[in-house]
């Protein structure tokens, strides 16, 4: 028998007109009664993000990433590009994994995502964890400037990838994955075909956070939430956009009944590779307190 990924056993979950989503499983301890939980990895992200923090949280429960439709080895989604739909996505994802409840625990771009789909589904939903999330509340992701920044760095990403160089210029940042994750990365997370798809979430993205200022996703104030800020400026998030995003994290735990709000002092934007550790603390700690369900220290 060969060693098992780092990430566990891959699966595929139908969700609609002939497509899949792949996603990979690590089962959890034997007889656990703490919720599923699913990560969702931020804008062009695949599962493989998650392999540092994924294998701490299955000590705990069982633990699935997955790949949004046209990134790592999900295909491609011929319909529409919006946050509802890659919302509609995740819950068929949920839908396949079991009846829950779910812990749903998002990076960046992945934070709408994971808000809508809890909001149209909240019945199975125990909680969320959102990791440095785009949050419609930071007034600075609608400035013409930062904007403007957004589809530069795009066409820089695009450019990058079509002449073999954007995993050269990510390199720092993967580094500290193990392997067999590390080998998966350079294959699948810096095409041109990732860049696309990119290309059409950001611009999701935008119009997303756009419509939520006015009609933002719903969820029970019961359902606890977490919210992780990185404290760091960084090239992705100079001081002034960390100040205002780190405002709108706040606020978004605010909203929970059960809201806890949680720095990451050694991180800019990145937690997910940065402060593994303290993201799976925090994911332990909302397991214990949780709707449905509860994770041995």
């Amino acid at each position: 028998m060969g060693k098992l990924h780092t990430q566990g056993t891959p699966g595929t979950a139908p969700v609609g007109g002939g497509r899949e989503l792949y996603y990979v499983e690590l089962p959890g301890p034997d007889g656990t009664a703490a919720p599923t939980v699913v990560f969702e990895a931020g804008m062009a992200a695949t599962r493989s993000f998650w392999a540092l923090v994924q294998p701490r949280v299955a000590r705990w429960a069982r633990a699935v990433a997955y790949d949004r439709a046209g990134l790592g080895r999900s295909a491609p989604d011929p319909g529409p590009r919006t946050v509802d739909h890659l919302a509609a996505d995740l819950n068929a994802l949920l839908d396949h994994l079991g009846p829950g409840p779910f812990v749903l625990v998002a990076h960046s771009g992945g934070g709408p995502v994971v808000r809508v789909a809890a909001a149209a589904r909240p019945e199975r939903v125990a909680g969320l964890v959102l990791v440095d999330t785009t949050d419609e509340a930071c007034d600075l992701l609608f400035n013409r400037t930062f904007r403007r920044a957004e589809r530069v760095a795009q066409r820089a990403s695009a450019v990058l990838a079509r002449v073999g160089l954007l995993g050269f210029a990510f390199r720092k940042q993967v580094r500290a994955f193990p392997p067999d994750v590390l080998a998966e990365i350079r294959a699948e997370a810096f095409t041109p075909a990732a860049m696309r798809t990119r290309g059409r979430e950001l611009t999701a993205l935008v119009a997303a956070t756009t419509a939520f200022r006015e009609r933002p996703p719903v969820l029970p104030a019961d359902i606890p939430v977490t919210s992780i800020s990185g404290m760091r400026a960084d090239s992705g998030m100079p001081r002034a956009f960390r100040l205002a995003a780190t405002e709108s994290h706040r606020f978004r735990a605010d909203r929970s009944a059960h809201g806890r709000w949680v720095p990451a002092h050694e991180s800019g934007h990145n937690v997910v590779v940065t402060e593994p550790g303290l993201i799976a603390d925090e994911v332990r700690l909302l397991l214990e307190r949780c709707r449905g369900g509860s994770a041995p220290v």
